[in-house]
């Protein structure tokens, strides 16, 4: 199945395999909440047990250090995608609250990202993370 959209997450290649996981679930949290509507529908087993449902595309994920993650940023603004971001100092955090606190408290280009994640149609994102392989 072809979609008009596509979902790309970029994580710095340079964190732990726990913040690489924990940064790719905040992301595609923010990407859920941003489009409810890219929200399939819930699951059942055979046994008619129910489970929620999750984003129902494929969900890209690319490898990136900071510079290449930065120029990511800039094309994706750029082009009016607006994305979501985790910093690196969110990682010394404990609520959302704080986590905006850390990332309202530094300018764009101070920004210690560790990723960013968006969605936008598929032409756009190809060109917002072109030269990027992906995340192994």
């Amino acid at each position: 199945m072809q979609f008009d959209t596509k979902i790309a997450v970029v994580i710095r290649t340079d964190l732990q395999a726990w913040q690489k996981l924990n940064v790719a679930s905040f992301l595609t949290s923010g990407i859920a909440a941003a489009f409810p509507e890219c929200i399939g529908d819930a699951y059942e087993d055979a046994s008619g047990t129910n489970y929620h449902a999750l984003i129902g595309q494929p969900i890209l994920i690319y490898g990136a250090d900071g510079p290449a993650l930065s120029r990511a940023l800039d094309r994706a603004l750029a082009r009016n995608v607006k994305p979501a971001v985790y910093t690196e100092d969110m990682f010394g955090t404990t609520h959302d609250a704080a986590n905006r606190e850390a990332v309202r408290a530094v300018a764009r280009n101070d920004l210690n990202l560790v990723g960013i994640a968006m969605r936008a149609e598929r032409k756009v994102i190809d060109k917002i993370v072109d030269g990027l392989k992906f995340h192994s």
